[in-house]
This record gives structure tokens, sequence and C-alpha cells, in this order.
């Protein structure tokens, strides 16, 4: 199998976590700060060598195709006012060649990437999830297409978590180790509480090759009555390895408010703008809470 060159980032998902917001506005372009969401999956994306890029989005989800597209009337008004700075941001995310399918009903991620086949073809691919920001000096993306061309073989992304938290992630079920990498002996979709196999989380960042195809042809109905890729995923690994490879750097979840607002907070202080005014702002609330609670 060649080299990864096309990746699919499904964006087709409601986002009730985050309604009312998201009942006009796609949550994946929510703001971290100053950029919505998506452009820091999309720029991992590029970041790894990507070269093709395919969101699979939904209805309501138009405001996405706009923001990588060119805005003429946004561009000069920059240039008549000389804010070139904001002039190159602007312009830097309508510089990628980005393509667009729509999931006409929303049936799980396993359909979402099975929307996204013809594009791929028949080679091996990517798929970037939009709830998962991960800040790394080598990208989350490219650790995997690393172990990819070191075994040929599917390479799902994982991260170690709490044990009270299993049961909100696909678990897997390790076999061999080999430093960070393990082979995957079966995975499990969001296991009740107590009965994971284990702590290693898969997080938003997969490795695939088109036999995946196979078994999301058969539209194969799984937890929550929707197509899951982690089913599919299990049905590869009886016909060829699947590996697991824990991601060094830190990972945000943004696919719910507690994590979305920690995320917020955290890039926004690892910017020299905003770092020792929100540093103050910060440490004036916690002081006002601590007074507040004093008088109950």
């Amino acid at each position: 199998m060649g080299r990864i060159k096309k990746a699919i980032i499904p964006a087709a998902g409601l986002g009730t976590r985050f309604l009312p917001a998201t009942k006009a506005m796609p949550k994946e372009m929510l703001p971290i700060v100053d950029r919505p969401t998506i452009e820091y999956i999309v720029e991992e994306a590029i970041g790894s060598g990507i070269e093709d890029i395919i969101i699979v989005t939904g209805k309501g989800k138009r405001a996405i195709e706009d923001h990588f597209d060119k805005s003429f009337e946004l561009e000069e008004n920059l240039i008549k006012k000389e804010k070139f700075d904001l002039l190159e941001r602007i312009q830097a995310s309508a510089k990628i060649d980005i393509h667009y399918i729509r999931q006409k009903e929303p049936k799980g991620l396993g359909h979402a990437i099975w929307c996204a086949r013809k594009f791929i073809g028949n080679e091996p691919f990517a798929v970037l999830l939009g709830d998962d920001i991960i800040q790394n000096d080598k990208p989350g993306l490219s650790q995997l297409m690393q172990e990819y061309e070191n075994t040929s073989s599917a390479v799902i992304g994982v991260k170690k978590v709490p044990e009270n938290e299993t049961h909100r992630y696909g678990i897997i079920d390790p076999m061999e180790k080999f430093g960070k990498l393990h082979q995957v002996k079966s995975f499990v979709e969001k296991p009740e509480q107590g009965t994971a196999p284990s702590d290693l989380a898969i997080i938003g960042r997969y490795i695939l090759t088109p036999q995946i195809f196979d078994f999301l042809d058969d539209q194969k109905i799984g937890a929550g009555g929707e197509i899951q890729l982690t089913d599919a995923i299990q049905e590869l690994n009886r016909i060829q390895r699947v590996f697991a490879l824990e991601i060094e750097g830190n990972r945000y979840d943004v696919g719910e408010k507690l994590g979305f607002i920690e995320t917020t907070l955290e890039i926004a202080l690892k910017r020299d703008d905003l770092r020792e005014p929100l540093m103050q702002y910060l440490e004036e609330l916690y002081e006002r809470l601590l007074k507040q609670r004093e008088k109950i």
C-alpha cells in the first residue's frame, strides 16, 4: 500500500450537546478563542502531509464551506484598513483545497465514513474527528502515519483515560505491546462501567485500509442505533492486523461543554497577547469566588 495522501473529516453531527448555540451554527465552527475548531483539525491534517481532504457535512453546515472559501469583500476591506496580519490569516484558510460530500441522514460515524468511499478509492486513508484537538510538535496524525509505514496495517490513535471514564469511549483490548504501539485483540464500544478491558480509549485519529468499506457496505446497526465505525474496525481486525498507538501530545476534548471551556482557556493562556490579562482575570475571579463561598 502507498503512503497516506487522503483524509476524511466527518462534520455532519447535529451538535446536540451544544444546543441552543448549534441550532443555526455547526458545532465545528464554534471558536476556540478566535479560530473555529475545525480549522485546528484541518491544520493537523496538512501539517501531517495530507494532500486531499474531504469533509462530510450535513444539513445546516454551509458555514464550514464558506470558512474555507475566499471572501473577496472581506479581504478588500482588510487591505483598505491595512490589517495585513488578519488578511494573512483569512487567506491561509482559503488556500486549502477541500472537497465536500453530504451525509443525507444522520446514521452514525461509520456511515459518514462510508459516504466518502468513492473519494478514497482503493487507498489507505486517514480519519480525523472534530471532537479531539491534539497539540504536539509532531502532529498526532503524523505519528499514526509513521506507524502505518512501519506495519502496513490500520493504526488507531488511543490515549489512557481514568477508569471511571472508560464507558464514554471505544476501548481497545490489547495483545502484544511494542513500546507505545499495541496490537489489538478486540474493540469494545462504550463498555459498561467496570467492564472495560483496558484504560486505552480510542480518540479521533485513525489510519484505515480500504478494506474497511467492505464491512461498512453492510450498513450494520450498532450501539445507539447507528452504524459504528468501531464495529467495522473490529471486523477488519479479523482479516488483517490492526494496531493502536498511544499518541503523544496534549489531547483536548471539545466534544462536550466542560472540555470545550478548558480547551479555550488553555489555548488562550498559550498566546502572548492574552496570557497576562487572562491570568490576572482568573486570579481575580478565584478571589471573588472564595469570598462568596465564605459568605455562604
